[in-house]
């Protein structure tokens, strides 16, 4: 007998034909004697429904009442699952986040896991019953309901199998696995068998939908090694563990598309010391996480200034530019430029370590397509570049192929 612990996102319950399906393939190890624990996202398409409905209510709604709101998302998944179960005559009973144990702090909308207490889903499991915990969700030490951020159930089910000493975590998704690249970008895109923490840590952080970037970084400090698979077939999907040897023989593993970046550039930023600690310190006290920072001599200033260009999330986007709007006196900066027409395009793989001529590649790549860069990021495992939003997939295939073409 195993515990498992297994995910399932929004496609995969999207409908009531789907989590019947679901209810069938948790019914199966649950009969062969496995304990199971099972973790669910909202419906697909449930969360932007309610976005959009507290959109109409207010355009700018507290992130507590936010909280509130899409946290019943995925409470009405695990409740319809838990009746799927009982109809196949399998004891379920659901449970969400809170009572499951889940402690965040008081960050809404992007929560951390601070503890995980699971004495009740322990009690449940002994008792016989599959337990089914709403993803995305917790509770501060004061009773207010969190949410982890989009994709948080991945991350509630890679803690949950932490805290519970799982044999196994499943992550289900709709395709098989990981792939070299999105394959509804990328026709000819190829699933992985396996990849390293830090290479689906990369990925994830750049764009690729597969898994939610934190609970990856949870997975690697925890050392709870996962699948990605299809909820849709049997196929084996992508083991995602820590790095070997052979890892570094395939110098790229992957492009990723990351379409959900906006810019925004500070022209003529004072040229002295401390104004970027300034600006990023007061983005970060309003919970804006930062991602590719580039900042250049500004030649269009009397005086000595620079321009300071930074990325973050579209849905951060407002909000960082009401910080920025704040900081006009303080700081001194001519204007701000706010550009949500870019994406950007990573290149991931553990072999950039061990070889080179891989930024090359990439330049040449996009220089013979046509493509031009705005802004440019590294790590010893990633190469990522902005460029305009309507290059973005042109980009993404041309290095594909490049990488990963018949006569690579």
């Amino acid at each position: 007998m195993a515990l498992i612990v297994q995910k399932f996102g929004g496609t995969s319950v999207k409908d009531t034909d789907r989590i019947k399906n679901v209810a069938s393939r948790v019914g199966k190890y649950r009969l062969r004697g496995d304990q199971v624990v099972t973790v669910v996202s909202a419906m697909g398409g449930v969360t932007d429904n309610l976005i959009g409905l507290a959109s109409e209510i207010n355009p700018m709604p507290s992130e507590r009442e936010m909280d509130m709101l899409l946290a019943t998302g995925e409470q009405t998944t695990i409740a319809l699952l838990a009746m799927a179960l009982h109809s196949l005559d399998l004891p379920a009973v659901s449970l969400t986040g809170a009572q499951a144990g889940i402690v965040t702090d008081g960050v809404h909308s992007k929560a951390k896991i601070q503890n995980i207490t699971p004495k009740q889903v322990h009690a449940m499991l002994d008792e016989g019953n599959v337990v089914i915990v709403a993803g995305f969700q917790g509770q501060t030490p004061d009773g207010r309901i969190t949410t982890l951020g989009r994709g948080g159930s991945d991350l509630t089910a890679i803690a949950l199998a932490a805290a519970l000493k799982a044999d196994l975590c499943q992550i289900y998704t709709d395709v098989d696995g990981v792939y070299t690249a999105d394959p509804r970008i990328v026709s000819d895109a190829r699933k992985l068998n396996e990849i390293s923490y830090d290479e689906m840590l990369e990925l994830a952080a750049t764009g690729a939908k597969v898994m939610q970037s934190r609970s990856v970084e949870f997975a690697k400090k925890f050392d709870v090694k996962f699948e990605v698979r299809s909820s849709l077939n049997n196929n084996p999907g992508t083991i995602v563990t820590e790095e070997t040897d052979n890892m570094e023989a395939v110098v790229v593993r992957g492009v990723a598309l990351d379409k959900n970046q906006a810019k925004v550039t500070l022209v003529g930023v004072p040229d002295q010391p401390g104004m970027a600690a300034r600006v990023f310190s007061a983005l970060a006290k309003s919970a804006v996480n930062i991602d590719m920072i580039v900042q250049n001599i500004s030649h269009g200033s009397a005086t000595p200034a620079t321009d300071l260009s930074f990325t973050a999330d579209k849905p951060d986007l407002a909000k960082a530019q009401k910080v920025i709007a704040e900081l006009k006196d303080e700081v001194q900066f001519a204007e701000v430029i706010a550009d949500e027409d870019i994406a950007k395009v990573s290149v991931v793989g553990v072999g950039m370590r061990s070889h080179s001529g891989v930024a090359a590649k990439v330049f040449e790549t996009l220089g013979a397509g046509g493509v031009n860069i705005e802004m440019i990021s590294t790590s010893e495992i990633k190469i990522s570049v902005v460029v305009e939003g309507g290059k973005g997939e042109e980009a993404t295939r041309a290095l594909h192929g490049a990488f990963f073409g018949e006569e690579t």
